[in-house]
């Protein structure tokens, strides 16, 4: 966002974001969409820049239509607006529609038919069938014009002054957990957006996918579909020092204990930055507490550095920071005595704590003797 790129964040998961959804996939991009400026949803602050740059632009071609009918200047800015839009409305010629919809609606001082415009163009359901009739559309967005509309949105943005969009789609690894048919079904979206990113029709898209190993490399993921785990595909035989980041694959390295101090630094100066006692927590919680915190937390855990970072941030801040900031004598050196309780532990940190791997008899099952089966 530094550098002017939109974003969007969006968690994939079987209820409220199914990939193979496409249209609900879109739906959640407009609705997380933000720039450095705009918080979510920024969908409507990006359209009207844009179509202030599409008026300015068509006035700057002819200055004679600022001090001319109001009937000229509407033509030339929608005539500009087909021109901006002429990639898009080959494939989905009713993204061009709806804004000039959207336009008449915001130059007539209409809001309420603006606003349902605006949801409509963001994948919104529902939205009122008057506000449509208006725009001449009907009928809600669909699984294919939702990527149309997607495509229309990154020219929007481009032209608002936006270099492109970064769009995370993360926790892709709940793909695992559903059904087989619904599985290949998000799995081939997922590869299908990836060709559709690769032959330029998304110009300015930057598709960030975040998932477990599992995900990339079980039989339940990626390999499931032969054409994606090809497209997927990155050698991570050597070390890891040389792992390329312009790779298709980023392999991101764990914790280790020198980057868990780093974190807990980091979180001291954030928390102690919105602290009235800002020179107090700097004295008591020094560099060398927090070293001396990760490696209690650490060797509480079986020396497991990667599955730390949790307790170690609740410790820190619940427990240290929190009382440092309320009690002015409160010192963690002389005061707090660290422990873990064991009801506060996932399977995998009890699991790391007592020294025992994990097994399948640690997987509780709920039988109900009153159903069969």
């Amino acid at each position: 966002m530094r550098r002017g790129f939109a974003s969007a964040d969006i968690q994939i998961s079987e209820s409220q974001t199914p990939l193979h959804r496409l249209e609900t996939v879109y739906r959640r991009v407009t609705e997380s969409l933000r720039t450095s400026s705009i918080p979510p949803s920024a969908l409507r602050s990006v359209l009207d820049s844009w179509l202030f740059t599409i008026e300015n632009d068509a006035l700057s071609a002819d200055p004679s239509l600022e001090t001319g009918p109001e009937s000229l200047l509407t033509q030339a800015v929608e005539s500009l607006l087909e021109q901006r839009l002429a990639a898009v409305s080959s494939r989905t010629p009713i993204f061009a529609q709806a804004l000039r919809g959207y336009r008449s609606a915001v130059t007539a001082g209409d809001g309420q038919t603006a606003d349902a415009l605006v949801a409509w163009m963001g994948g919104q359901p529902q939205v009122a069938a008057a506000a449509k009739r208006s725009a001449g559309i009907r009928g809600d967005l669909d699984h294919f014009g939702a990527m149309g509309f997607l495509q229309g949105v990154l020219t929007v943005l481009r032209d608002a002054g936006h270099p492109g969009l970064v769009l995370v789609l993360d926790e892709v690894e709940t793909l695992q957990r559903v059904r087989g048919d619904v599985r290949d079904k998000a799995l081939n979206a997922l590869r299908q957006l990836i060709d559709e990113v690769d032959s330029g029709r998304y110009p300015g898209l930057y598709l960030v996918i975040t998932g477990t190993p599992a995900f990339f490399d079980g039989p339940s993921g990626v390999p499931r579909l032969p054409p994606l785990a090809q497209r997927l595909a990155t050698d991570f035989g050597t070390d890891a020092r040389f792992d390329n980041p312009r790779a298709v694959q980023v392999r991101l390295p764990g914790f280790d204990e020198d980057s868990l101090i780093a974190l807990g630094r980091r979180v001291r100066d954030l928390y102690a930055g919105g602290s009235t006692s800002r020179d107090r927590i700097f004295d008591v919680v020094d560099n060398d507490y927090i070293a001396a915190l990760a490696s209690a937390v650490t060797g509480g855990l079986g020396g497991r550095v990667g599955i730390a970072p949790r307790i170690f941030l609740k410790k820190l801040i619940a427990d240290i920071l929190d009382r440092v900031d309320q009690f002015p004598d409160f010192t963690p050196r002389e005061h707090y005595a660290l422990t873990v309780g064991i009801t506060e532990l996932t399977e995998e940190e009890r699991a790391a704590a007592t020294g025992r791997p994990l097994s399948v008899d640690d997987i509780e099952l709920s039988l109900d003797d009153e159903e069969p089966g």
